[in-house]
């Protein structure tokens, strides 16, 4: 172990399909990493177990313990609680519509101090700080993937609101339209969230629309319908594969104008499995929606994809131990 392994620190990112785990330096640089699937069933404290031992996979690649990293930062979905570390709310995961102490549980599962923020939040600090928003001072992040979340930062410094700023996803696209996962109807979520895009799938394969969607999850043995899934529906012109993102497509472009026309930020970040997976193939769509609703269409931000990859939400939570 090297003599610099005290300034190393961990970065965890909570996600509705996937745990991924870094360890990081202080220059940003990924020296341990580790991916696991996030339990589909139990409740919070399983999630946490899982979140651990990913941390410890990339502790072991890393050759540190985890109790000798400077601290643990935590990237969750759901209402976060930065001062306490609880996390409340968090739909996308199993038995989750409470509160939990995820922060207090992981530092005495791991031994170091642990700091929890919201993961769009983080994610997008990253890309602002080591991605694609390094040469930008105002930023949107939207993350399409299990749903739809946001991140914000306004003049170079995050902006939180009282806790729960950035929550893109649930900007109204269609008043009394399709129900969100979050119970409301309308929101941007509910047509381009990865749930809800599922649901909608198996509701109209229900009724006969014919599709291999699921066909394909089976055939590579998901139990879900993931953004590669999708993608490979999609290279096989299957028709309600392209309808919902197309619709996907729509309700982002609307949402993000929404925000950006509130905000009026230099750029808007793309990120999330389905927004790294679907991003630059769908860009000219995506921006063409958005100009549609821009008050300022002569005048767009610029659009673009998270650099970072995979990678960017467990090091930016890693970067709660740097603001």
């Amino acid at each position: 172990m090297s003599d610099g392994a005290t300034t190393l620190r961990g970065g965890i990112d909570l996600g509705g399909t996937k745990i991924q785990t870094a360890i990081v330096d202080s220059t940003g640089k990924v020296l341990g990493e580790s991916r696991g699937p996030t339990p589909t069933s139990g409740g919070p404290e399983d999630v946490a177990g899982a979140m651990a031992e990913a941390l410890r996979e990339a502790a072991g690649e890393a050759e540190v313990e985890t109790s000798a990293l400077e601290g643990i930062g935590v990237g969750s979905p759901g209402d976060v609680d930065e001062k306490t570390g609880v996390v409340t709310g968090a739909r996308n995961l199993p038995g989750w519509d409470g509160s939990f102490p995820l922060g207090a549980t992981l530092t005495g599962s791991l031994g170091a101090e642990v700091r929890v923020g919201n993961d769009v939040q983080v994610a997008t600090e990253a890309e602002f700080h080591l991605g694609a928003g390094r040469e930008f001072k105002s930023l949107v992040g939207v993350f399409w993937g299990t749903g739809v979340g946001g991140g914000l930062v306004l003049d170079g410094k995050p902006w939180l609101g009282r806790g729960a700023a950035g929550e893109v996803g649930h900007i109204v696209v269609k008043r009394g339209g399709a129900k969100c996962p979050c119970g409301r109807k309308g929101c941007m979520e509910a047509y381009a969230g990865r749930g809800a895009m599922e649901a909608e799938a198996r509701r109209q394969h229900a009724d006969g629309v014919k599709t291999d969607l699921f066909k394909l999850m089976r055939k590579h043995e998901r139990d879900r319908l993931t953004s590669g899934i999708w993608e490979r529906a999609i290279d096989n012109n299957d028709h309600l594969a392209e309808d919902l993102i197309a619709r996907a497509i729509e309700a982002l472009g609307t949402g993000i104008a929404s925000a950006v026309n509130l905000l009026d930020p230099e750029a808007v970040i793309i990120g999330g499995g389905l927004g790294v997976r679907f991003g630059e193939r769908y860009m000219e769509p995506l921006t063409k929606e958005m100009g549609k609703h821009l008050f300022l269409d002569e005048k767009p931000p610029a659009v673009r994809v998270v650099t970072l990859g995979d990678l960017g939400g467990a090091i930016g939570a890693s970067l709660l131990f740097a603001r």
